[in-house]
């Protein structure tokens, strides 16, 4: 109803994802994407993930005063800055949010690993670990979830292979879509998704590895790609 009337609100939901979710046996409901299921004409719907909690600020005082729904996810589990090469904090005191946009963390020639919100910290130390055995694989953080950054995919679609890992349902998730949006653009690389796919008991931090979420399960994913 809100978006038939052109409403124009803010939800957040600060549960959104696997990582600490110690309530017993879970069946994962993680399938915020289905808020982006309006008709597409004229729908300024928006869903943000941040990485970080700077980056967090950045979304939010970019986005305030905008039209329509805008839905920002986030979890309760804790998460680290994300850092350039050099230590440096990728989102500082000068970051400036720019909706839509994809962002890159680091830069790759043989492929492209795509995530967001707590996921990224965990791909991006999959990454790390991939360039120091050779592969030069990049990471790219994608803080606005159901719009398509035309540039980025054409700067990863054009490389060997795509690997999207999220902390979302498998069969509604980023990773459901974003093969498709790569095909109709004619672009073909090699592609995986890690996602949730399983349901799960009580636990804490056990749920990243137990749905391959980890840093160790990722590299692999990469390898197996590359």
């Amino acid at each position: 109803m809100a978006r038939l009337n052109d409403a124009n609100v803010i939800c957040h939901f600060s549960h959104s994802s696997i990582d600490q979710m110690a309530d017993n046996t879970c069946h994962y409901g993680v399938n915020m994407m289905l808020a982006h299921s309006g008709l597409p004409e004229g729908d300024k719907t928006r869903l943000y993930f941040p990485a970080d909690v700077n980056q967090l600020r950045g979304i939010m005082k970019a986005i305030w005063n905008d039209e329509g729904l805008r839905y920002v996810f986030t979890t309760r589990g804790v998460v680290p800055f994300v850092c350039t090469e050099d230590g440096a904090k990728v989102y500082g005191d000068d970051y400036v949010f720019t909706p839509g946009k994809d962002e890159i963390i680091r830069e790759g020639s043989a492929g492209y690993v795509v995530s967001y919100g707590d996921i990224l910290c965990r791909a991006l130390d999959a990454v790390e670990r991939a360039r120091a055995e050779g592969i030069d694989v990049g990471l790219v953080n994608k803080p606005t979830l159901n719009v398509i950054d035309e540039d980025m995919m054409q700067k990863i679609g054009q490389t060997g292979f795509v690997l999207v890992a999220e902390n979302q349902n498998l069969n509604t998730g980023i990773g459901s879509r974003f093969g498709t949006w790569l095909l109709e653009r004619g672009l073909t690389p090699r592609y995986g998704i890690s996602a949730v796919e399983k349901g799960g008991e009580g636990g804490v931090h056990e749920h990243i590895p137990y749905h391959h979420l980890d840093g160790d399960s990722l590299l692999a994913k990469i390898k197996s790609l590359a």
